[in-house]
């Protein structure tokens, strides 16, 4: 089966499931979408990776991971979405020590947030593709369609707007560049990451 190569788009919080947030993975030559669920830490994790300006001032779990390998000279060379079975996707990390090959199960989630910290690239089948894949619309009227899926409703690029909107309800845009970065500095000093991202997003508007 061909392997087709994705790239994550966005991270979204899930209006449907407590706690949990939207990861949507695109495909690199192409209009599809993979969303998937994952939990809080997971995202706070790939949101951090994606985000080079934010540096925790302790090691993550996944960061931990990544040192640990270096130490070791163990790489993850790619990362593949191998199986989905209902709703819950499977994921392989493909490792190299010593150019010995290794694959090792993981958590889709872990092992998206350990290819950003390795730069490896992201792959997923093409029937996988074919069976949970969706095309985002960035059209208003399908917000009050009863008919469009959960999964369209939470996966929407109108959500990506609301929550750079809800930015401006947190008062930030009162702010100085000066206060944002202490801000942001308290935060991530705070392991607040959350927060963090709210205010780097308002830095980044500016």
């Amino acid at each position: 089966m061909s392997l087709i190569l994705l790239k994550i788009k966005g991270i979204s919080y899930s209006q449907t499931q407590s706690g949990a947030y939207a990861l949507i993975l695109s495909e690199v030559d192409g209009q599809r979408k993979l969303p998937i669920v994952i939990g809080a830490f997971e995202a706070q994790s790939i949101a951090i990776a994606l985000e080079k300006e934010i540096q925790p001032p302790r090691p993550l779990t996944h960061d931990l991971f990544k040192n640990f390998s270096d130490r070791f000279d163990i790489i993850v060379k790619q990362v593949i979405i191998h199986k989905l079975v209902d709703g819950v996707f499977y994921a392989s990390l493909i490792c190299e020590r010593n150019k010995t090959e290794e694959v090792i199960d993981a958590r889709t989630s872990d092992a998206i947030a350990l290819a950003l910290r390795f730069s490896a690239p992201i792959f997923t089948y093409k029937n996988i593709l074919e069976k949970a894949g969706i095309i985002l619309k960035n059209n208003p009227l399908n917000e009050g369609d009863d008919t469009t899926t959960e999964e369209s409703l939470i996966f929407e690029d109108l959500e990506f707007e609301s929550e750079e909107n809800e930015t401006k309800k947190d008062g930030y845009e009162g702010s100085s560049i000066d206060q944002l970065h202490e801000l942001l500095t308290k935060a991530v000093t705070n392991e607040d990451y959350e927060t963090a991202a709210k205010i780097r997003d308002e830095i980044s508007k500016r």
